[in-house]
């Protein structure tokens, strides 16, 4: 849990296609090959410190004929981007996939003490 007391607290959040398989027969269309999907998500501003970030899933598109498996997680969280990671496995077949995510953090603000040499 992250604790913010008298600090300003940033909140960023977006939406982006991770990616869109079906129109060109790619490999999570298959069901075959690289069964992971990776982002670099950077955020608009940067945070005092890597804020908690949240990702969801705003559009999901599979194949009816097999089972629907997924994961979805945040990594490498930094104070300036993150990598949004999707996963299925065995032979799930994903059309497209659209992420939706929020980081929450301590932000910088302009009544800052900035650091004096």
């Amino acid at each position: 849990m992250q604790v913010f007391l008298r600090e300003a607290i940033g909140v960023a959040q977006g939406e982006e296609v991770l990616f869109s398989d079906y129109e060109h027969d790619g490999e999570m269309w298959k069901g075959t090959g690289a069964r992971e999907r990776r982002m670099r998500i950077t955020f608009p501003q940067a945070f005092r410190a890597a804020p908690m970030v949240h990702v969801g899933l705003s559009l999901w598109d599979t194949d009816s004929g097999t089972n629907a498996r997924m994961d979805i997680s945040a990594e490498n969280v930094t104070s300036t981007n993150f990598d949004v990671v999707f996963r299925t496995w065995a032979d799930t077949r994903v059309a497209r996939v659209r992420v939706s995510w929020m980081a929450i953090g301590t932000a910088h603000h302009p009544d800052d003490w900035s650091d004096l040499d």
